[in-house]
């Protein structure tokens, strides 16, 4: 596997930022080194793991985000909610290394660690050790996870949910979005009940007001769609807080307030991200990733022959989608880490 064209390019963007960077690294001395070579570092480290296999591959992919965070980080406008801009130790940790892959645990740890002073300066939320969070849970936080789970329990599973915002040029009280990626499980329900409590995973979303039905009564079932996949589709509708009057651009900006967004253009895109463990509020994608490549190195680093048995395409149910979550990897981040410098810059 080597860098395709188009990851090839996003790279060929992010060291076109090295010779200006944000203003927050370009205006100071210390962190415009940080940046620049941080991203050096993290473009060679994504460039080797692209060459290797899974045994080796969640290494150099985890070292190659933190590095990567560590400019995010030196190029962010206001770290005063992380208490600064420099990162020392990893932030995140562990509970049980040896247990099996989908229960493995980790929690945030360290005021000055990777993950929790990123986590700050995105407002992405943390955990601690009595909090710890599953791996299965997070796994399902990463959009690229969605159709290959680490679980058996399909209807256990809140994973990402693609939003396509409103297009309706009309003012209008009601910000509509078509929410996809719904389980086939869900949909074949149908029931209203059932995707009340599917939604309260997404607590910023849960407050929609209605969503198109298969019949005029009021208490009508979701007329879910069907993508190419199997997976569903609904569209949604949230009260605009303007009114009756609410413009497309009121609209979609309380529509974007709602999620992380993936094009920052007039139509909000994004994604409704499921919250983990006892948060209440979702994790910034960058973070959501960062969280299960940790998991992941940690064991091919300090697990081998546990990593071993993980990867094993014979033996292993795991093994074919850790192969597709690492080769993601190489392609979805280097976009995510650009969008995330432009979003903290």
């Amino acid at each position: 596997m080597t860098l395709n064209s188009i990851t090839g390019n996003v790279w060929s963007r992010l060291r076109a930022t090295r010779s200006d960077p944000p203003a927050a690294a370009a205006g100071n001395r210390k962190r415009r080194e940080t940046y620049v070579f941080a991203l050096e570092q993290a473009e060679q480290m994504f460039r080797a793991a692209a060459v290797v296999g899974p045994a080796t591959r969640p290494l150099l992919v985890f070292y190659g985000l933190s590095q990567a965070g560590r400019a995010i980080a030196a190029a962010a406008a206001d770290t005063s909610a992380a208490g600064g801009w420099e990162m020392s130790s990893h932030g995140i940790l562990p509970v049980e290394l040896r247990d099996p892959l989908p229960d493995i645990k980790v929690y945030a740890d360290g005021n000055k660690g990777s993950f929790v002073r990123l986590s700050h300066i995105l407002g992405s939320p943390i955990w601690g050790k009595d909090d710890a969070v599953r791996l299965a849970q997070l796994w399902d936080t990463v959009p690229e996870n969605r159709t290959q789970p680490i679980v058996d329990d399909e209807r256990s599973r809140r994973t990402v949910l693609r939003v396509h915002g409103d297009r309706s040029f009309q003012p209008h009280p009601l910000a509509s979005a078509l929410v996809s990626h719904f389980p086939p499980w869900l949909a074949a329900e149908a029931s209203g009940q059932s995707l009340r409590e599917f939604m309260a995973a997404y607590p910023t979303a849960s407050g929609y007001s209605s969503y198109v039905r298969t019949t005029d009564h009021p208490d009508g079932p979701p007329a879910y769609g069907t993508t190419q996949d199997g997976w569903a589709n609904l569209p949604m509708h949230w009260e605009a807080p303007q009114g009756r009057e609410a413009t497309w651009e009121q609209r979609n900006e309380h529509l974007g307030s709602m999620m992380h967004l993936f094009e920052r253009g007039r139509v909000a895109t994004g994604v409704f991200v499921p919250v983990v463990g006892a948060n209440t509020t979702s994790q910034h994608p960058l973070m959501a990733w960062w969280a299960v490549t940790f998991t992941l190195s940690m064991l091919a680093r300090y697990q081998p022959a546990e990593w071993a048995t993980h990867i094993d395409v014979d033996r292993s149910r795991t093994a074919v989608p850790i192969e597709q979550f690492l080769a993601s990897a190489i392609d979805a981040l280097p976009r995510l880490i650009l969008q995330t410098i432009q979003e903290v810059a």
